[in-house]
This record gives C-alpha cells, sequence and structure tokens, in this order.
C-alpha cells in the first residue's frame, strides 16, 4: 500500500484539537493499515518524527432507510504522538 493511501482525513473535534497541544494528532485511515504503515505515511506526508501510533476500530453505526435497518460501515482511527518540538501546521489555528 502506498503510503500516501493510508491517511484519509484529519478528525478535527475539541477533544483532538485540545490533545495537539501535546503533540497528538487524530487521523482517519485506510481500514488494512497497520502500526508501522501509518507512522511511515505521516513521517512522509508531514517531515515529522512519530514516537507512537495507537489504532481504534470503530464499529459503524446503525442507520435506519424506512423500515430497514442496516449497518452502517466500520472505519480505522489513528492517534499519532509525535516527538518533542515536532508540530503539524495542519491543525494549527483550527
Amino acid at each position: 500500500m502506498h503510503p500516501f493511501d493510508v491517511l484519509r482525513w484529519p478528525i478535527i473535534t475539541e477533544k483532538t484539537t485540545s490533545q495537539a497541544e501535546h503533540r497528538r494528532y487524530t487521523f482517519a485511515v485506510h481500514s488494512k493499515a497497520n502500526q508501522h504503515q501509518i507512522k511511515e505515511a505521516v513521517e512522509r506526508a508531514f517531515n515529522v518524527t512519530v514516537l507512537a501510533v495507537n489504532i481504534i476500530n470503530q464499529p459503524g453505526k446503525r442507520r435506519r432507510f424506512g423500515r430497514r435497518i442496516v449497518p452502517g460501515h466500520p472505519w480505522k482511527k489513528a492517534t499519532v504522538t509525535l516527538a518533542e518540538g515536532e508540530r503539524i501546521e495542519f491543525f494549527e489555528g483550527v
């Protein structure tokens, strides 16, 4: 898998914005990506040093379409911890 196919989009919420002050950034990632691929993708995309990667598999939410209830799509998110003094400018000023 190409490193730039691993990262889907950044997750920007109140909680993740407050974690960015402590050098922790959260991304939605490809469902088949592992920790090594995520680390390589973040390092190449943002030119930073990654110390740790934590992965969470999010189950899909159930949706209602008329009388039918269908399962949502599960997805994966990763929280990346950067080295001391490193920042991702993409998250600044959000």
